[in-house]
């Protein structure tokens, strides 16, 4: 990386956001609270283009994002909290002071290490009284909180101590979701459906597994196979609702097989 350059072009930024803050009706309105959602929604528009393995598209969401820390720093700026300097400033001294595998004198030989460091830093630095999982944001999606639970406890050495006992877990919680179903108790059953996903979601952790990443995938993989059986029944001159079960799934086979 050009170094020169790249201050250059973060000058350039705010510049070109301290002249919106001040010059256009729209930017002038915004409030953190107003450019919440939007910046979840580029989040998850950057999450697209790295699944699509998208490059231009990262490129493209990264600035969006960039945008969204120079526009939230220049908020905080106006109110005399913190400015854009304090921001960068403050994520180096949490690296420096998180990776004291590398600019201090503990060891760590394994990315496992390193994680297990990184979170007993992070609770000690916090001084958190309530506990390990105060530091799960609570606006996370489920999947991703679930994940970062199972990850926090671990850290504390909750955890299966084989990874292969977690199967036993998702058996059991299997049984309990089919002993609630035949009782017809549907806040039973949505509650050990809940236990199911959360004991899958460990076993993606204990895996090596991107939960969120591997359901994507096989959505992309559903919509891929039934748009093919849409293209298939409109080239036989029907609609898809007008073919019969029989002929949807040699269709679907078909979808399988390309």
């Amino acid at each position: 990386m050009d170094m020169k350059k790249a201050e250059e072009a973060t000058a350039r930024l705010i510049e070109i956001m301290d002249t919106l803050r001040e010059q256009c009706p729209w930017d002038r309105e915004q409030t953190f609270e107003s450019l919440r959602h939007n910046t979840i929604e580029e989040t998850y528009e950057l999450a697209d283009a790295i699944v699509d393995g998208n490059m231009e598209g990262i490129k493209e969401e990264l600035g969006d994002l960039m945008l969204h820390v120079v526009f939230y720093s220049k908020l905080g700026d106006e109110q005399h909290a913190f400015d854009y300097t304090d921001v960068v400033n403050g994520v180096c001294d949490k690296l420096i002071y998180r990776h004291p595998h590398v600019y201090g004198d503990i060891h760590a030989d394994t990315p496992q290490q390193v994680k297990e460091n990184w979170e007993a830093l992070k609770l000690r630095k916090k001084n958190r009284k309530s506990g390990t999982l105060d530091g799960v944001p609570r606006s996370l999606p489920s999947m991703v909180k679930a994940y970062r639970i199972g990850e926090k406890a671990a850290a504390t050495g909750f955890d299966w101590q084989r990874r292969e006992d977690v199967w036993d877990k998702v058996r059991e919680e299997i049984a309990e979701v089919e002993t609630e179903m035949k009782r017809s108790d549907a806040a039973a059953t949505e509650a050990e459906i809940g236990d199911l996903f959360f004991a899958l979601i460990n076993v993606c952790r204990l895996y090596g597994i991107d939960p969120e990443a591997a359901l994507e995938r096989t959505n992309k993989k559903f919509i891929s196979r039934f748009e093919y059986m849409e293209q298939q029944a409109v080239a036989e001159g029907h609609s898809l609702h007008e073919l019969d079960t029989e002929r949807m799934e040699e269709l679907w086979q078909q979808a399988k097989q390309r």
